[in-house]
Order: structure tokens, then C-alpha cells, then sequence
């Protein structure tokens, strides 16, 4: 802990006062969760951001949280994120331009293909969910926005995140042979149209490398099942579907959060997601229940954000220029994230 910037955030704290309210994502530093006034998954911050009045928004994530929440604040405020740079490997998977050549190729006959585009993904792609009549999920809610999503359309474009939308397509029941992954290389000239046009879900081939590493890391799941006869494994969604039918359950950060709070006294648990979060659960429940890493994976974007990261943020906002989306970017998208809030509302 820096003493010295830990006492520059309490000073901007007591000069701001009810103008500032930080957000940290869970994948967050302890030294910068500590300081949150919120702290939660993509949905729950996203749900915060639309009822906060605060005139400062500092939103310790990465850019597509800030976005998010840019295109979610009202007029007056301001979203800042400390780091310009930490940025999501797999929401730069679908570039915005690269999606609308993709989606004008899959409904240039007339189809009505709905996209469905996980939080993690660019404003511009959110867009273009708003222009076609699609929507958003997270991990949380993907399972309710994918049913939403076939019942607007002939078929769903689910992006960028392949594991979730196979993981999701397997929880709903939805075989195999209705799925199609999209093979997006060349600008999109190696899709195949007859092939796309008879499958139901068409899958972006996006992963998130910190849980995509899990895969390689399969065989830890039969180690803990020796080592730890009885333990629990829980992953997140976004691991592949190898992981997820291994593990006793899956489920989005707050579902792991609530997986371990409710696991009995003296449980040994598993998971399976960003180490960040594994770490503080570990140190919650010590002496009260064992919480391991099925591995240790960091998310390297997530951890660019440091205290000191924090405390300039607060004291040279100057330097840390607000977020901000294009007005023709940003009515289609809110429209994207509204229908997501309408659906689970």
C-alpha cells in the first residue's frame, strides 16, 4: 500500500465529497478495490452507473466499462478511467468495422439476423446491436438475453465471445448442429453464406485469454478432485465448454461470489477465473473455508490500474480527459444496453 497515495485519495474524497463516486471492477487490485464505493461485474456497475448523481465518475476497469458507462451517465457527468490503456483483448477480437461488414454479408438476403454482443466488446459494436435490433448481455444474464435474442429474429450473431455463447447455446439445449462458428480472417471473405444461412446461433470466434488459458489447464480440475476428495469447483463462462462440464458449477463473478459465501464451513473451492478476485475471496474466508486458483491467471489490463493511478486521476483530472462516444455511436448503443436493462427488469 502507498501511504502517500492513499492519503491523496482520502483528501479528493473529502474535497469532492458527494460529486465523486469511484467503481471497481472485482478483477481489480486490492489496493484500488479498497477505495470503491461499488464494487461489482460488468452488469452491476452498469446498473449503478444509470442511477448514480455524481458529477465524477471514476471507473476503475477497462475502456469498454468506461464507455459503457459514459453512454449510460446523464448530461453533467463525467466517467473517467485512470489508465487510457487497459484495454480488452477480446473486445478488440471485433473490431467495429469488421462487425458491419460481417452482419451486412448475413442478412444481405433479407434475414433477420439479431446481434447479441457481450458487454466486453467497443461502443461501435453496440451501435450496431441498437441499429439492427439487437442487444447486450454479460456472464450474469447471457442465458435470458440469448432466449430474448432468438425470439426477435431468424437467427443471432452472439459476440465476440465464443466460450460464452457455446457454454450459453449447451445450457438452453441448443445442439450442436444448429451452431455455426463464424471463420471472420480476410475482412470477413471466408464466411460461408449457405452454411450461415441454416444455422440458428452464429458464433464470433473471440476468447478471453485469461480464462481460454484454463483450457490448457484442464488437468488441474482432476488434480483437486484427487488431492481434494469432496472440494468444489466452480469456473466462470467465459472458460471453455471442456472446463465448464468438468467443474460442479459455472456461473458469472457474482455467481462465484455467492458459490463460495454458501458452500458449507470447511469447504475446499476451486475456481476457476481472474486471480484478482480468487485472492480476496481466499483472504475473506480464511480460517472459515479454503478457496484455491484452479490457476493462477491475471488479467494483465485489469492490473494497469494502481493506487497511484487512482490518486492522479483525482488530483490532475486534466490529465485524465473524460470518456467520451460519438452522439451518432451512442444513441444506437444506449438503445442496445436500454433493451438489456427492459429484459431483466
Amino acid at each position: 500500500m502507498n501511504q502517500d497515495s492513499s492519503s491523496r485519495i482520502q483528501a479528493a474524497r473529502a474535497r469532492l465529497g458527494s460529486d465523486l463516486t469511484i467503481l471497481a471492477h472485482h478483477y481489480q487490485a486490492d489496493e484500488v478495490v479498497r477505495h470503491a464505493d461499488f464494487v461489482g461485474d460488468s452488469l452491476e456497475l452498469s446498473r449503478r452507473v444509470a442511477d448514480l448523481s455524481s458529477r465524477q465518475i471514476v471507473f476503475c476497469g477497462v475502456f469498454f466499462m468506461a464507455e459503457t458507462a459514459a453512454m449510460l451517465c446523464r448530461e453533467g457527468q463525467e466517467v473517467r478511467l485512470p489508465v487510457a490503456t487497459a484495454s480488452c483483448v477480446m473486445a478488440d477480437a471485433a473490431p467495429t468495422a469488421l462487425v458491419a461488414r460481417v452482419l451486412a454479408a448475413l442478412t444481405r438476403t433479407g434475414r433477420k439476423v439479431i446481434p447479441l454482443a457481450y458487454v466486453n466488446s467497443q461502443a461501435g459494436v453496440k451501435a450496431l446491436c441498437g441499429e439492427y435490433g439487437g442487444s447486450v448481455c454479460t456472464s450474469a444474464n447471457a442465458r435470458a438475453m440469448l432466449k430474448w435474442a432468438f425470439a426477435q429474429g431468424d437467427g443471432v450473431l452472439f459476440l465476440p465471445d465464443r466460450n460464452l455463447a457455446v457454454n450459453t447455446a449447451e445450457a438452453l439445449g441448443l445442439p450442436e448442429s444448429r451452431r455455426l462458428v463464424l471463420d471472420v480472417r480476410g475482412q470477413g471473405a471466408h464466411i460461408d453464406p449457405e452454411a450461415c444461412a441454416t444455422a440458428d446461433l452464429l458464433i464470433w470466434p473471440g476468447t478471453c485469454p485469461i480464462h481460454q488459458r484454463f483450457q490448457y489447464k484442464a488437468a488441474n480440475i482432476a488434480e483437486a478432485r484427487r488431492d481434494y476428495p469432496g472440494g468444489l469447483i466452480v469456473v466462470h463462462p467465459e472458460c471453455p465448454p471442456v472446463v465448464i462440464r468438468a467443474a460442479d458449477a459455472a456461473g458469472s463473478t457474482s455467481f462465484i461470489i455467492r458459490y463460495v459465501a454458501e458452500a458449507p464451513a470447511g469447504s475446499v473451492i476451486h475456481i476457476g477465473t481472474e486471480a484478482s478476485l480468487v485472492r480476496r475471496l481466499a483472504a475473506q474466508y480464511a480460517g472459515e473455508k479454503t478457496v484455491l486458483p484452479l490457476a493462477v491467471s491475471l488479467c494483465s489490463n485489469m492490473q494497469k490500474t494502481t493506487e497511484a493511478d487512482l490518486a492522479d486521476t483525482l488530483d490532475h483530472p486534466e490529465d485524465h480527459p473524460p470518456t467520451r462516444v460519438a452522439p451518432e455511436v451512442a444513441a444506437p448503443a444506449r438503445e442496445a444496453l436500454t433493451r438489456m436493462l427492459q429484459v431483466l427488469a
